[in-house]
């Protein structure tokens, strides 16, 4: 546990892991299979629900499913990451196989390179030297990739295109796990496309652009500016005060400096640990708070968050 936290505010944390809901977890429990059956009657209601409902009614769900995968990754419900593995490997979501997932989301935890493009995996910026050679239609791109707009309509194909170009490049050089691990991704993806196209109301191309992408997109609107960076760690990343629809979705991961600070903790506790001890935190990452995804979305649907080129030389 962090040593700048005050000796109550460790004690509080160490009595929530002795309570009944952190040993059982059942509220994460929950949701997985909340997840399921709801994923399962939207699919197999199709001739009651329709085309629009359906779409309407999964792209959310998916987009909790991200979640669900990001609590799994950090050792939630259970201490095995075998079991946890299991529960969250089927790609709901298509895109990312679990394993990739996990393995650059962990490696994005070392807050002392958090940011650095090269270094941090999740990193949205680019060195100075990328930045100078990159021709200007490239430097457009990422431009409009700062603006919650341009994150919006471009960051999820982006990001796509991104992954299979790094990952097929990569699978040349490497060895049979990494084959193997996308074979089963493959075959999951195609599984739920099938079972999508037999019996919901939407087709699988639906389910993949119309469903998948724009959850991503959603998704995407956490990650915008939970980062930015800084020559302390600790001022790097953000808290975002919101407590509406889409913190729920993100299951309050804006909270996203307690997150970082206490990646052990689960979900349902952020928001206990957070207001327990507001001003300290605010304090640690030197003001860096937003009030609200509404109050991004009012300043940067069309303005850059930031330069997208990183400041720092490594």
């Amino acid at each position: 546990m962090p040593n700048y936290l005050d000796e109550a505010h460790r004690a509080e944390i160490v009595k929530l892991s002795t309570t009944v809901t952190s040993k059982t977890e059942w509220p994460t429990w929950l949701l997985l299979a909340g997840f399921y059956i709801a994923w399962a009657a939207i699919i197999f209601s199709g001739e009651v629900l329709g085309e629009g409902f359906t779409l309407v009614l999964l792209v959310p769900l998916v987009v909790l499913w991200m979640s669900i995968q990001h609590e799994l990754i950090h050792g939630h419900p259970t201490r095995w990451p075998a079991i946890n593995k299991a529960l969250g490997f089927l790609p709901f979501a298509v895109w990312y196989p679990y394993d990739i997932y996990r393995d650059t989301h962990l490696a994005h935890h070392n807050d002392d390179v958090l940011t650095l493009p090269g270094l941090d995996p999740e990193s949205r910026y680019v060195t100075a030297a990328v930045w100078l050679r990159s021709p200007r239609y490239i430097r457009m791109l990422l431009w409009a990739n700062k603006t919650l707009g341009g994150r919006l309509l471009m960051g999820a194909p982006l990001a796509v295109v991104s992954l299979v170009g790094s990952q097929t490049a990569q699978l040349f050089h490497s060895g049979r796990m990494a084959w193997r691990m996308w074979a089963a991704h493959i075959l999951s993806v195609g599984l739920i496309l099938a079972v999508v196209e037999e019996y919901s109301a939407i087709s699988a191309i639906q389910y993949l652009f119309l469903v998948s992408l724009p959850a991503l997109s959603i998704a995407m609107i956490r990650s915008f500016y939970e980062h930015r960076p800084s020559t302390l760690a600790e001022h790097r990343t953000a808290i975002n005060e919101s407590t509406g629809l889409l913190s729920w979705l993100f299951l309050n991961l804006n909270l996203h400096l307690v997150h970082h600070d206490l990646p052990g903790l689960p979900w349902f506790y952020l928001p206990r640990v957070y207001r327990a001890r507001r001003e300290q935190w605010i304090a640690r990452n030197n003001g860096y708070v937003i009030h609200g995804y509404f109050r991004l979305l009012q300043k940067y649907l069309i303005s850059p968050v930031d330069c997208p080129r990183h400041p720092a030389e490594h």
